[in-house]
């Protein structure tokens, strides 16, 4: 799933254009191998906006981009003994040939490089939060400051380009579209395999199996956050990763869990029972929060502010609350108070792309940003209720719930990404017993 060299290209051009650095330079690195233990490496995934530049996944390089588009990498070089034991590198021939590259140098030529490209140049733009390249890039500047007797001329100045490139990101071209929506497909088959593998005794892991390897049978190598896979009250646990303990017959498991396919997010979850049968206290709280994404999904249209369809989510959540009796009062005085906030704390959803948690603000000038086609925003309303809250009746405590999909905005109104992957009760009952009544055959 590669985009050509030209759509990168374009890319860099595009950035330069809209920084308008008439003499200005844009540096960005892929980044470092990370240890983790000893002398073994995690497997390399490059920053994400500088893949989204260059399409290049190897480390240690660094991108410069004049204002015409023009583009220079330096990388690690062609080494016989290196590849051996680490795998292929694409050397210079490969940055050019391969990733559009007007020129490379090995990095060992990266100071040198940086020194000819930077003499002269008014301002660097850089990620600023990136602070190794920052030092970086400063001391090359004290270096070009240093020579001002011969002639060098130091850039005067450092911006700040994540702003302009993470709107860039933002808006998905359809190459990025494409990919997204074949992790998408891959994610879903993994949830369909959790819900049709689970049995009361496994252990949460054994789950996280399943769709570990659905996403890699089918090229999604690495999922694309920790999985999230908790029975019982562990769904209350939002970020819970541990994924060990045993599944018992009566819990609800929640689900969260996306596939990346070339280093684009998928990011879904789902709620089911893991005997194959809600009951009733599970059914009635299921069934709110799918009323509050079905009455979410009709607000993400293009021109809508962001915010709407949150507060669209909330709005069903808060009243369904008092309707079932967890929370007491005024529907408009239990929002305004955010008095559900104890029992739903988190927004109802955010970017993705190449990052899970994507870039991209959310706000414009202090107000809630408008709806573009070719967003991509995740839909995720739920309820969390904590197995130690002794102020609703016992039946409720420990459920926890969230339902998520993907979402692309379009000119003709939302399109889910992750559909086919069922979320009404009796769909999900349908396609849990239709595996058990395989299974007893």
């Amino acid at each position: 799933m590669n985009l050509s060299k030209e759509i990168y290209r374009e890319r860099r051009q595009r950035l330069m254009n809209n920084l308008g650095l008439k003499n200005g330079i844009a540096v960005l690195r892929s980044g470092e191998l990370a240890t983790r233990n000893n002398d073994c490496e995690y497997e390399f995934r490059p920053h994400s906006s500088f893949f989204y530049l260059t399409g290049f996944k190897e480390p240690s390089a660094v991108v410069f981009i004049l204002p015409s588009g023009e583009s220079h990498m330096a990388v690690l070089p062609k080494d016989p003994e290196r590849e051996q034991w680490d795998g292929f590198r694409y050397g210079i021939t490969g940055a050019m040939q391969d990733f559009g590259m007007d020129q490379a140098v090995e990095l060992d030529e990266l100071d040198d490089l940086a020194l000819e490209l930077l003499d002269g140049t008014d301002q660097v733009a850089l990620l600023m939060d990136d602070e190794l390249l920052r030092d970086q890039v400063l001391n090359w500047r004290d270096q070009l400051a240093a020579k001002a007797r011969q002639g060098a001329v130091a850039p005067a100045g450092l911006v700040d380009v994540s702003d302009t490139l993470h709107e860039m990101r933002l808006i998905k071209d359809m190459g990025e579209i494409e990919i997204m929506e074949r992790a998408a497909h891959i994610s879903v088959q993994a949830h369909i395999a959790a819900m049709q593998a689970v049995k009361p005794g496994m252990r949460e892991f054994e789950l996280e199996a399943e769709l570990n390897y659905i996403f890699m049978k089918n090229g999604a190598r690495v999922p694309a956050y920790n999985n999230i896979v908790a029975s019982g009250s562990n769904a209350c646990v939002l970020h819970y990763i541990k994924n060990d303990e045993k599944i018992e017959d009566g819990d609800l498991i929640l689900i969260d869990a996306g596939g990346e396919l070339g280093c684009y997010a998928s990011d879904i979850t789902r709620t089911f029972p893991a005997n194959g049968k809600f009951s009733e206290p599970q059914a009635q709280l299921y069934q709110l929060v799918l009323d509050a994404y079905h009455e979410a999904l009709t607000h993400m249209q293009v021109g809508k502010p962001y915010e709407d369809f949150h507060n669209a989510a909330v709005k069903v959540l808060t009243t369904g609350l008092v309707e079932l009796g967890l929370l007491k009062g005024s529907v408009e005085e239990l929002i305004e108070s955010k008095a559900y906030r104890e029992f739903y704390m988190h927004n109802t959803g955010h970017w993705l792309g190449l990052d899970v948690h994507d870039c991209g603000r959310y706000k414009i000038n202090g107000d809630s940003r408008p709806f573009e086609a070719g967003m991509v925003v995740t839909l995720e309303p739920g309820l969390y209720v904590n197995p130690d809250n002794e102020n609703v009746d016992a039946k409720w405590r420990g459920i926890g719930i969230r339902i998520e999909d993907d979402i692309l905005i379009r000119e003709d109104g939302p399109y889910v990404l992750t559909q086919g992957l069922a979320k009404e009760i009796h769909e999900i009952e349908a396609l849990m017993a239709s595996k058990a009544l395989m299974a007893s055959h």
